[in-house]
């Protein structure tokens, strides 16, 4: 499994790496901006294909909810529909309605998990995915 890790925070991109490694190779970027150009480049090179995407909201350049709606749009005009599309898993410190809301209805992701985020918690999310 490929795996693209966007967190501006050094630690919890540490943190999310060595609950993923195992499952697959990581991949880190610190803004939604680089998130959305590896994404990009990643549906250029079959090889490179993601299938997952964890996206923290808060970030610089650009922030998660924008770049999780730039990544759908992508995936749209490339013509992946939902079977085939990246599994996003949200993770933020934000946990109000209208983000969780945002995420979910208006961006598509898979899943929404607030922090501080365990090893277990991230777990759960992979099997419910049908990752593990």
């Amino acid at each position: 499994m490929k795996i693209l890790i966007a967190e501006d925070a050094p630690v919890n991109q540490l943190l999310l790496a060595n609950f993923l490694k195992s499952y697959g190779e990581c991949h880190l970027v610190s803004d939604g901006k680089s998130a959305v150009e590896s994404f990009r480049k990643s549906l250029e090179d079959t090889a490179r294909k993601y299938d997952l995407i964890c996206l923290d909201i808060m970030m610089p350049e650009m922030d998660g909810q924008a770049a999780l709606k730039e990544i759908r749009h992508l995936e749209k005009e490339k013509g992946i529909h939902d079977d085939s599309r990246v599994k996003v898993i949200m993770i933020t410190a934000l946990d109000d309605s209208g983000n969780i809301m945002e995420a979910l209805v208006k961006g598509r992701c898979e899943a929404y998990l607030t922090k501080p985020v365990s090893a277990s918690m991230v777990q759960q999310q992979l099997v419910e995915l049908g990752f593990i």
